[in-house]
């Protein structure tokens, strides 16, 4: 099978496993579940979905030759996303103080319920093994280190809203190793570089205004509806526009769900006001402090720039943001 995939290009993918996986069904939903959550409204040319992510999981660590088993698991590791991705952390409420980990405390749980566990089966693996994140460690690690997902998402995320070009890529994953189940970038530039994309998209995306205003006002979108019975929690792990069809028919009579439509469609102008306001967003925030080498040594960035320390400091904590609509 050759995968044209919008990072890496075009590949090659033959492991059995995998194209099985690739076919599941609970791969497969992912394919109507937007990596962004509700971007079309405030960034209508950024869509991406967690099928496309997924895959790049798996391709990235195929590529730096990362065992078969870490493959799997970077192919699956969003299976438990609901719609919209991290919008449901602000209907479970969750996404209010600042955390976005509904996906990852479901996962185990989740994932047992899908077709995945027997065609690990059929390949004799270990659910358990797959399910311990510790077993991974290219895979996942917490921020501020990289892994394969963190750069994964930073790639697609730096192509849709900075441009970032090909050979920018191809030229920060020919500095990328592996060393001792780290990533190491080759040099303190290359490492700076790319640390900089990310605080970019930190800045304006992952923790930014539009952020704030689209996670929070999907969250009580979707979160109203479920508190209404309007969708049902199965309904939250199926595909946005599935859950998008079965809520619309009951906005003509429901006055509040209208408005928290229009909300969640950008079609309401809105300023932070901290002063006078109607709902408070809270927003998760990103930074990373990659591992270069300098000479022998491997050393953080945060300990050859000096600067670093503190943009990490202020970079980390969630955002707040108050937000004050108005017609």
């Amino acid at each position: 099978m050759i995968y044209s995939d919008r990072v890496y290009g075009d590949q090659e993918i033959t492991e059995p496993i995998i194209l099985e996986l690739l076919n599941s069904t609970a791969v497969v939903r992912l394919k109507g579940v937007d990596q962004y959550g509700y971007f079309k409204a405030f960034f209508p040319n950024a869509a991406c979905s967690r099928f496309d992510h997924s895959v790049g999981v798996y391709l990235l660590l195929k590529k730096f030759n990362a065992p078969l088993l870490e493959q799997v698991a970077g192919l699956i590791h969003d299976v438990s996303h609901s719609v919209f991705s991290h919008c449901i952390d602000y209907a479970m409420k969750t996404g209010d103080g600042g955390k976005q980990d509904h996906q990852d405390n479901i996962f185990s749980a989740y994932l047992q319920t899908t077709d995945i566990p027997e065609i690990l089966k059929k390949y004799n693996l270990d659910l358990n093994y797959i399910l311990n994140d510790r077993n991974f460690p290219l895979k996942e690690r917490s921020l501020p280190d990289l892994c394969a997902d963190r750069i994964d998402y930073s790639f697609r995320d730096a192509i849709k809203f900075m441009g970032l070009k090909d050979e920018e890529i191809k030229s920060i994953l020919a500095d990328l190793e592996i060393v001792d189940n780290n990533w190491v970038f080759k040099t303190p530039a290359s490492a700076q570089k790319y640390a900089d994309i990310f605080l970019t998209l930190n800045r304006n995306y992952y923790a930014g205004l539009p952020s704030a205003i689209m996670l929070k006002t999907t969250g009580d979108y979707l979160g109203y509806a479920l508190e209404k019975n309007y969708i049902n929690n199965q309904d939250i792990y199926s595909t946005d526009q599935a859950v998008l069809d079965k809520i619309a028919k009951y906005q003509a009579r429901d006055e509040k769900l209208r408005l928290l439509w229009n909300r969640m469609n950008n079609k309401l102008a809105v300023k932070n006001n901290p002063d006078d306001y109607d709902i408070k967003s809270v927003c998760k925030s990103r930074l990373v402090d990659p591992l270069c080498r300098v000479g022998a040594a491997i050393k953080r960035l945060s300990e050859i720039n000096p600067a670093w320390p503190a943009i990490l400091a202020a970079e980390i904590a969630p955002k707040v943001y108050y937000l004050k609509f108005t017609v």
